[in-house]
């Protein structure tokens, strides 16, 4: 049991720079190599790891599933009202030179909140995932 003691200590050490590592990709995504997708899975990575070594009662405290639940909600309304703001403002749906006053400003504001939301949907999508079936009952027939 002693070895366990060890996991749970090195968890507590590395999740948080997971995390940041995640949040260093989302921000820098559009820098270079990286964006939402990968930050997204990179974070939900970091929950997973801590449902593995904590169990998934415990993380569902510190996570609820209707916080899960409304990632994906809240990332794919980011995503799409980006492209309904564009068009309301002249442009096509996710032309992001429009909105901004500086086309290149708009351009950057744009992919930044699009990388959001792509991100919040992606670490949403993959929980979800997990949980539903990390959370499932055993059947009689998987004891064999």
């Amino acid at each position: 049991m002693r070895g366990f003691r060890v996991l749970r200590v090195i968890a507590k050490l590395l999740i948080p720079f997971i995390l940041i590592f995640g949040l260093y990709v989302q921000f820098h995504g559009d820098y270079g190599p990286g964006g939402g997708f990968q930050a997204g899975v990179i974070v939900a990575a970091a929950v997973i790891f801590h449902a593995l070594i904590y169990g998934l009662p415990h993380t569902q405290r510190v996570l609820p599933e209707w916080v899960v639940e409304t990632m994906l909600a809240v990332g794919v309304l980011l995503y799409t009202g980006v492209g309904v703001v564009s068009m309301m403002m002249g442009g096509n749906f996710l032309d992001y030179s429009v909105l901004l006053h500086n086309a290149v400003d708009g351009q950057h504001r744009g992919i930044f909140l699009v990388e959001l939301g792509v991100g919040i949907t992606v670490a949403g999508v993959m929980l979800m995932i997990f949980y539903m079936f990390a959370g499932r009952a055993r059947s009689k027939y998987s004891e064999k």
